[in-house]
C-alpha cells in the first residue's frame, strides 16, 4: 500500500508568536491597577450592548461583546487619533471589516463619548459628529421613526451595519468579506499617502467573514504590496449564523473550512500574533503592544481566541443574531454583573411604560455611574487625550496628491490637443480612456491608483499606472501607482481599491474584462456607494470616486466566446444606483472619451464605469453628417444626425453597433434622404443629470415615442429611450434571436446577431414603412 506522506509548508516570510510568551518581556506587562480599569470598562460596555439589544430586539450582542477588548484596548491604549476632529486624515483607523458587530460599535463610541463629555469637554467634536447615549436611542431606526425620545433628542438613525455617517468609520462594511477588502484599501491609501511614519489601520474582522474568497484575495494584495500599516484583529470566536465550529482548532475539522486562521494569515505572507486568552486584557495588550515593534515589512494578523456571548448568558451562533427577550429575566440577569460592579440597580420595564422611557433610564442610570466614578473614568478620558498628544507629536507629513483638482481642473470644453482626433484616424477606446485618465493623474501628481486581474496589458488600464514598471511595494517600489492585484481576483482587487478611493487622497481604479467587472464588482461598487453618501452628508466634502474600468466589452470580445463577449454588464450598473451616485460612460469613438469622461468627473460621482472596447474605432467624421459637436458627449446623448422633416428615431447605445451605423448605414440613409434623426448615447445618467429643459432641446422626448434602438446591450438598457411597443418590437439587440451568441470574429458575430450593417439597414427601412401604422 503506498502511504500517505505528510506536506512540510516551508518558512514564509512572517514571523510567529504566541502572546503567554510575550508576556514575559515586562515593558509587555500591563499594570494591575490598568488591568482592573479596563476590566471594569468592559463590564460597562457589555452592559451597554444587552441594553441595546433588549430595547431594540435586533442587532447582534454575540460578536459585539468576544470583540470588545480587543477594540477597547486599542481605542484606549494603542491608536493615535485626536477625538475632537474624527476626519483628521494623519490618524490611525479602526475599521469594522466585521459590520454584523455595529452593535458593539455603537455601544464603545458612545460610551467614550459620555467619558469624553464629562471629564475632557474640551476634546469634544460637534455633536453632529458624536455618538452620545442619546442617539442609542436610534439604533436600527428610520429617520421616519417618530417615537418621542428620539424626536426629542434628535437622535441619529444608527444602522444595522456601520457606514460612514458615523464619527471614525471611512466605510460601508459587512457585506461577505467586502469590509476586509475595503478595509485592506484603507492601509494602501494611507500606505501611499504617508511612505514614512505611516498611520495604522486596525482591521476588526471575524473567522465566519474570512471564509469569503475576497479576503484571501485581499490578503494576497496587503502581503505583495508590503503594508507593514496594516493590523488584522481577528475575533475567533468559532461560531457564525448556523456553525459553532467554523474553522479547524486542534485538528479538529471545521464545518466550513480545513485552515485555522494562524495558517491562512501566516500562509498569505503575514505576521502573527496567537492570543489565546482573547479575553484577557493582560494578553490583549501584550499582544497589541508587541505588534507595534515589527518591522520586517509584512502586515500582522493578531488572533484572540475568544467566545461569542461570552458573560451574555447566551452563547455561540444562539447570539450571533438573536438575544434574550424583552425585558425577560435572562436579560435582567445578564445585568446583575454590571449591577453587583458599580452598585447600581438597572430599571425594570414597568407595566403601562412606554418601552423607550424605560430604555432611557436604563441608559440614564449607566450615565450616572460614569459621573460617580470620577477617578475610574476621569483616567480614559486621559488616555483620549494622551492619544491626541501623541498623534501631534508625530507630526506626520502627507505627501502632495491634488485629489480635488480631478474633480474641478478638467472640463469636456477644454480638449487637450492629443485627445481630439481626425475623421479615418483608428484609435482603440481602451487606449484612449486610459491615456485620458493617465493625463489627469499625473497633472495630480499621481492620484489614481490601478490594479487588474492579470490585465494591465489586456485592458489597457496598465498606461493609467505611467512610469510604473513594476508593482507597488511600500518599502520596495513605493512610487509606482501599479498594485499587485494577487492574480484573477476581481472580487478581491475591486474591494481594496474601492478603499483606496475612500481614504479620500487618490482615486483607486480596478480594471477587467466587461463580462467579470459588473457582476463580481457590483457589491463592492454598491457599498461604496452607500459609504460615499454618508461621507458626504456628515462631512459636507464630494464624494471619493471608485472608478471600475471595463477595458475589454462586449461582442468585440467575441473570440473569447459567450463567456467574455457579455452584452448583459451594462444593465447590472446603468441607472441602478440612486441618481448621481453611479456614472457609465459608453463612447462611440475616441473623440467622445474626453468630453464624456471629465464632464463624468465633475459630478463627482462614487461609482465611475466606463466600458470602453479593444478594436480599433474609426473616427466619425462629424462635419460631414453634420453631427453635434466633440464637447456634445457631456451631455449623455448628441445627434448623430437629423433630418429636417424626420418622422422616425434611432436611439444608439455601444461602439460596436455605433462604428457600423456610423461607417456603413449612415451614408446610405443620408443619400436616401430616409426621414429619420438618429442620436448616441454617452452616459445616461449624464443625460438624467441635465435640468428637463435641457433634455428636452438635447433629446425631444416627444421623438421617443416613435424611436427604435441599437445597442450592443440589452434591451432593458434601451427603455428608457424607447417609448412604445413597437419601437421595443423594431429595436436591434444581442438576445434579439433569444440565445447566446457563439465564438468568432468581432464582425461575424455582429452578422449573427442581425446587428451588422446590412442587418441594421434593413430593419430602418422596415421601422420607416411601419411608422405610418404605429398610431
Amino acid at each position: 500500500m503506498i502511504k500517505s506522506q505528510n506536506i512540510l509548508i516551508l518558512k514564509k516570510q512572517g514571523q510567529y508568536y504566541k502572546a503567554e510568551d510575550l508576556l514575559q518581556e515586562e515593558s509587555l506587562k500591563l499594570k494591575e491597577n490598568e488591568l482592573d480599569a479596563l476590566n471594569k470598562l468592559d463590564v460597562m460596555y457589555r452592559a451597554l450592548c444587552a441594553i441595546l439589544y433588549n430595547f431594540a430586539q435586533t442587532g447582534h450582542p454575540g460578536g459585539s461583546i468576544s470583540s470588545g477588548k480587543i477594540v477597547q484596548n486599542l481605542l484606549f491604549n494603542q491608536m493615535s487619533y485626536n477625538f475632537k476632529n474624527p476626519d483628521e486624515e494623519s490618524a490611525d483607523i479602526i475599521s469594522y471589516a466585521a459590520g454584523h458587530k455595529a452593535l458593539g460599535l455603537y455601544a464603545l463610541w458612545a460610551l467614550r463619548n459620555e467619558i469624553v463629555k464629562n471629564y475632557a469637554p474640551e476634546m469634544l467634536a460637534d455633536e453632529k459628529r458624536q455618538i452620545r447615549f442619546e442617539d442609542l436611542l436610534g439604533f436600527r431606526k428610520s429617520p421616519a421613526n417618530n417615537s418621542k425620545l428620539f424626536k426629542e433628542f434628535n437622535a441619529k438613525s444608527l444602522d444595522g451595519h456601520p457606514e460612514p455617517l458615523t464619527p471614525f468609520v471611512k466605510l460601508a462594511t459587512g457585506a461577505s468579506g467586502i469590509g476586509f477588502g475595503a478595509s485592506v484599501g484603507l492601509a494602501l491609501g494611507a500606505a501611499m499617502t504617508y511612505p514614512k511614519n505611516t498611520p495604522k489601520v486596525h482591521v476588526l474582522e471575524g473567522e465566519g467573514g474570512l471564509t469569503a474568497g475576497r479576503c484571501v484575495e485581499a490578503m494576497a494584495i496587503a502581503s505583495r504590496s508590503g503594508l507593514d500599516n496594516l493590523v488584522i484583529h481577528l475575533d475567533w470566536n468559532q461560531a457564525s449564523i448556523d456553525s459553532d465550529k467554523v474553522t479547524e482548532e486542534d485538528g479538529t475539522p471545521g464545518d466550513y473550512v480545513a485552515w485555522e486562521p494562524a495558517e491562512l494569515f501566516y500562509l498569505n505572507g503575514f505576521n502573527v500574533i496567537y492570543v489565546k486568552e482573547g479575553l484577557n486584557f493582560a494578553h490583549v495588550y501584550a499582544a497589541q503592544k508587541f505588534a507595534e515593534t515589527l518591522n520586517n515589512g509584512l502586515p500582522t494578523a493578531i488572533i484572540y481566541r475568544t467566545i461569542k456571548g461570552w458573560h451574555y448568558g447566551l452563547e455561540g451562533k444562539a447570539s450571533h443574531g438573536g438575544g434574550h427577550k424583552l425585558c425577560s429575566p435572562e436579560f435582567y440577569k445578564t445585568m446583575e454583573e454590571f449591577e453587583n460592579t458599580f452598585g447600581v440597580k438597572i430599571p425594570h420595564l414597568c407595566e403601562g411604560q412606554e418601552i423607550e422611557d424605560c430604555f432611557y433610564q436604563n441608559l440614564l442610570t449607566l450615565r450616572s455611574v460614569i459621573t460617580s466614578n470620577k477617578d475610574l473614568f476621569a483616567h480614559f478620558a486621559n488616555k483620549i487625550k494622551e492619544s491626541a498628544n501623541r498623534l501631534q507629536n508625530m507630526a506626520r507629513t502627507a505627501k502632495k496628491f491634488n485629489t480635488e483638482d480631478i474633480y474641478t481642473a478638467f472640463t469636456p470644453k477644454n480638449i487637450p490637443a492629443e485627445f481630439t482626433f481626425k475623421p479615418g484616424e483608428n484609435p482603440t477606446l481602451r487606449a484612449t480612456m486610459a491615456e485620458a485618465l493617465a493625463k489627469i493623474s499625473k497633472e495630480t501628481f499621481g492620484t489614481l491608483i490601478v490594479a487588474t486581474a492579470d490585465l494591465s496589458g489586456s485592458t489597457g488600464a496598465g498606461k493609467i499606472a505611467y512610469d510604473s514598471k513594476s508593482f507597488y511595494n511600500k518599502q520596495n517600489n513605493p512610487d509606482s501607482r501599479l498594485i499587485s492585484s494577487g492574480g484573477i481576483t476581481e472580487d478581491g482587487l475591486s474591494a481594496v481599491m474601492s478603499g483606496v478611493s475612500a481614504y479620500g487622497k487618490q482615486i483607486g481604479v480596478a480594471a477587467s474584462y466587461g463580462a467579470f467587472t459588473s457582476a463580481m464588482m457590483h457589491t463592492q461598487a454598491r457599498l461604496h456607494a452607500i459609504g460615499q453618501q454618508g461621507y458626504e452628508e456628515a462631512t459636507g466634502k464630494g464624494k471619493n470616486t471608485f472608478i471600475i474600468f471595463t477595458g475589454h466589452a462586449g461582442l468585440p470580445t467575441g473570440p473569447d466566446g459567450p463567456t467574455h463577449a457579455d452584452p448583459q454588464m451594462l444593465q447590472l450598473i446603468s441607472e441602478d444606483f440612486p441618481k448621481g451616485a453611479a456614472i457609465t460612460l459608453t463612447p462611440l469613438d475616441a473623440n467622445d472619451v474626453w468630453p464624456a469622461l471629465t464632464a463624468a468627473l465633475n459630478k463627482r460621482p462614487a461609482v465611475l464605469y466606463p466600458v470602453v472596447t479593444r478594436p480599433n474605432v474609426k473616427i466619425t467624421d462629424r462635419a460631414n453628417l453634420g453631427s453635434d459637436s466633440q464637447e456634445k458627449a457631456k451631455n449623455g446623448v448628441y445627434a448623430l444626425y437629423r433630418h429636417p422633416f424626420a418622422i422616425g428615431t434611432i436611439i444608439l447605445q455601444g461602439s460596436g453597433v455605433g462604428e457600423i451605423f456610423v461607417q456603413e448605414v449612415l451614408p446610405k440613409i443620408k443619400e436616401e434622404k430616409w426621414p429619420i434623426n438618429a442620436y448616441y448615447v454617452t452616459s445616461a445618467e449624464l443625460f438624467d443629470m441635465l435640468d428637463k429643459e435641457e433634455q428636452n432641446k438635447v433629446l425631444p422626448v416627444t421623438e421617443l415615442y416613435r424611436a427604435m434602438a441599437i445597442t450592443d446591450f440589452t434591451l432593458p438598457t434601451m427603455r428608457r429611450w424607447i417609448k412604445s411597443v413597437k419601437g421595443e418590437e423594431m429595436s436591434l439587440y444581442p438576445f434579439k434571436h433569444g440565445k447566446y451568441l457563439t465564438s468568432g470574429q468581432a464582425k461575424d458575430c455582429y452578422k449573427e446577431a442581425g446587428l451588422d450593417g446590412e442587418s441594421q439597414l434593413q430593419q430602418i427601412e422596415n421601422y420607416l414603412q411601419n411608422l405610418k401604422n404605429w398610431y
